[in-house]
């Protein structure tokens, strides 16, 4: 077990100042009355309006300095507080980060819980007020927030047209290798709430008793909420839905909601809200970035609604769509790289209950279920993820295969496609992913004197590879695909930079690489930063090479919280192919990069440079002058979208403000740009939870 140091300090964000100091000034010189949002001084305390829907208002009333609850009531307007006398809450969990020797910061095989690590609950002094605008919010800045090693502000944003309500602890430490977890959400010494709600990862309902006031526990929830309940309605708190969570192989539902009196063990109020799990999978747990000098955005939402938890349930759903990716006409939902198994436990069922058929418990497995209930059409595995698949025999190698490619077989259908894959991690250094356009027989090892391809009685052609050479000409042979898998990150740190001047890298077999959120750092306005990178490097580095969405989870069980690590492609695709059709048409739509990667709140329905899509080319004009055009559609409010293009030599954006879009929306972009030099460009647009999403690049030609 860890070390385990407390801070003990003052509950969460209380006290202001001593009795007899004056009130903290009130800065209101950022504010904007177009915004839609009204502000005002009531009384000793701060007062924000802004309509929710129609006939609907929400509010806010903080204190302004004083000794008293920071919030003196959060609800539906005059009169209508779900909540009230309540304070902000955060515990933050610090651990030192070992930074990769070759990656930096850009580091997963880490545990911080491994190490002795710090609880800090945070306090706030009220120091200063700072009211400002942008768009259609309006955010009030609290300064003298602080927890252990970081400090800065507690900051609350509002939109209008909207019930949400974002709460923020945006903080920063001088420490040069620290990395955090953190929980947070609203404590009462008295609440004024009735009771506490949540589904659970079983889709049953629960229920807290004494107003949540019960010894603090973490929840299991679906959609990764709990719900306040009260008289005049209800108050859902959950975090971002992908940004909140630090990477993880496995993906189970790691309770990261808490209800009751205790939380951290730093103060005894009752409280609710959300929390990221300290020790995770117990494998690698890298828990989240915080450089020095980068201001963390340590956030967590809060949604108004006048019914009840069920009805407020239904309505955080709305901002993930149910936590499902929709249909879109013309496209394909495609997601890759899960190590789920699947054949080498049914394989060692098969033995254990002495069968050769389907054995008992794996008619219909958990992972099918939730494929399709995700809206996923077209599930890529990326089986045999162990350490002997290299070595294996023809005989047990091909006997697997078999077994792979049946059950793909047995489990497609009625518009899902199972497709089988590795990653089989040999021959050309770091971690890379297979796809072939059908059933293909190959062997990863090629002793001396075997043939790279042998007819096979029963099976037909069987390829073995020893080789980088063998590798490209197998997928060059079969018309596949192979890309980097998690590039410059985990068993990739080096890949694929380290071998982008080999000939199997030219080759256009070669995708490129992948898109993950991962490492974690709250400080960015973007995910997965590190893989948008490596696309935009490869654009300049002259190559013509894709980087797909993709999963890289272990195991998928019905109770687990898959959503929150998951993102998708959507390909543009006439129709999902059976399993006996060729897939040839999945591997075209890749390789030419006719598709778009997303979290799934933000969707770019449509994508044109000077009239070329992603994947395409465009004669770019000398004076480098054209029109970037998009069709988006999001559920949260939008942040940004930015046109992003390269010259051989650097990357350059252009960044197009959508603050002023209200949430569940959509629009028409056309946008005036000037890339002189440009050799390639893409687009990508993000929202104010930082889900977003990306095209593939646009090549100029002259």
């Amino acid at each position: 077990m860890p070390i385990l140091h407390l801070l003990i300090v003052t509950i969460a964000c209380t006290a202001w100042a001593a009795a007899g100091e004056p009130a903290p000034v009130v800065d209101l010189s950022g504010f904007a009355a177009d915004s839609g949002v009204t502000v005002g001084q009531v009384g000793g305390t701060l007062m924000l309006d802004w309509p929710i829907a129609a006939g609907r208002q929400g509010r806010l009333v903080l204190r302004v300095g004083g000794g008293e609850p920071l919030i003196a009531s959060l609800g539906l307007g005059e009169g209508a507080a779900i909540i009230s006398e309540a304070d902000p809450f955060y515990v933050l969990t610090v651990g030192k980060r070992i930074l990769d020797k070759q990656t930096g910061w850009t580091v997963f095989f880490d545990s911080p819980y491994t190490r002795p690590y710090q609880h800090s609950a945070a306090t706030l002094a009220r120091s200063a007020y700072t009211v400002t605008s942008l768009g259609r919010s309006v955010s009030v800045t609290i300064a003298g927030l602080s927890a252990g090693v970081f400090a800065g502000d507690l900051r609350f944003t509002v939109w209008a047209g909207c019930p949400l309500v974002r709460q923020e602890a945006v903080v920063a430490t001088t420490e040069g290798d620290v990395a955090l977890s953190y929980g947070a959400g609203l404590t009462a010494r008295t609440p004024s709430w009735d009771g506490v709600a949540w589904r659970d990862n079983h889709d049953t309902w629960q229920h807290a008793s004494e107003h949540g006031t019960g010894a603090s526990q973490p929840v299991a929830t679906r959609l990764r909420t709990v719900i306040a309940e009260s008289a005049h309605g209800s108050l859902a708190a959950f975090p971002a839905p992908h940004q909140f969570f630090y990477p993880l192989d496995f993906a189970d539902n790691f309770a990261f909601n808490l209800v009751g009196r205790g939380y951290g063990k730093v103060f005894d109020t009752p409280a609710f809200g959300i929390r990221q799990s300290i020790d995770g999978d117990r494998r690698h747990v890298p828990w989240v970035n915080a450089p020095p000098g980068s201001q963390q955005h340590l956030g967590v939402f809060y949604l108004l609604s006048p019914g009840d938890a069920q009805h407020t349930y239904a309505e955080v759903a709305t901002y993930t769509h149910g936590d499902a990716y929709v249909p879109l006409p013309g496209y394909h939902t495609f997601t890759s790289h899960y190590h789920i198994e699947h054949t080498l436990d049914l394989m060692r069922a098969q033995r254990d209950q002495q069968t050769t058929g389907i054995p008992k418990g794996f008619e219909q497995p958990a992972f099918i279920d939730v494929f399709r209930h995700l809206g996923i059409d077209i599930a890529h595995l990326a089986e045999f993820h162990v350490g002997e698949t290299p070595n294996l025999a023809d005989g047990p190698r091909l006997a697997q295969l078999a077994v792979l490619h049946g059950e793909c077989r047995r489990l497609s259908g009625d518009g899902f496609l199972l497709l089988p894959g590795e990653e089989p991690n040999v021959h050309l250094g770091g971690h890379w992913i297979s796809f072939f356009p059908k059933p293909v027989n190959w062997v990863l090892n090629r002793p001396a004197g075997t043939p790279f391809s042998a007819q096979v009685a029963d099976v037909g052609t069987v390829y073995h590879v020893g080789s980088p050479a063998d590798v490209q000409a197998l997928f060059e042979q079969e018309h596949g695909l192979f890309w980097t898998a998690h590039p410059r990150i985990k068993a990739s740190g080096g890949q694929p930079d380290s071998y982008q001047a080999t000939p199997f890298f030219h080759s256009p077999n070669f995708l490129g690489g992948t898109w993950k959120a991962m490492p974690a750092d709250l400080s960015l306005p973007r995910l997965g930063t590190r893989s948008l990178d490596l696309l935009d490097d490869m654009a300049n580095w002259g190559e013509r090479k894709q980087v797909l969405g993709e999963a890289d989870l272990f195991k998928i069980m019905l109770d687990y919280e898959v959503y929150a690590h998951l993102n998708i492609n959507y390909l543009q695709l006439p129709k999902v192919p059976t399993f006996d059709q060729p897939w040839t048409p999945i591997l075209e739509t890749l390789r030419a990069g006719r598709f778009f990667t997303t979290t799934g709140e933000m969707l770019i329905t449509a994508f044109e440079i000077g009239g070329k899509g992603s994947g395409e080319e465009l004669a770019l004009p000398a004076s480098g002058a054209t029109i970037v055009r998009a069709h988006l559609a999001w559920t949260f409010p939008p942040a940004f979208a930015e046109v992003v293009w390269g010259d051989g030599v650097a990357v350059h954006r252009q960044r197009v403000d959508l603050s002023r879009q209200p949430a569940f929306a959509a629009t028409d972009l056309a946008i005036p740009v000037v890339m002189p030099g440009a050799t390639w460009a893409r687009f990508a647009a993000w929202d104010v939870a930082v889900d977003g999403a990306f095209t593939q690049p646009v090549w100029m030609v002259r």
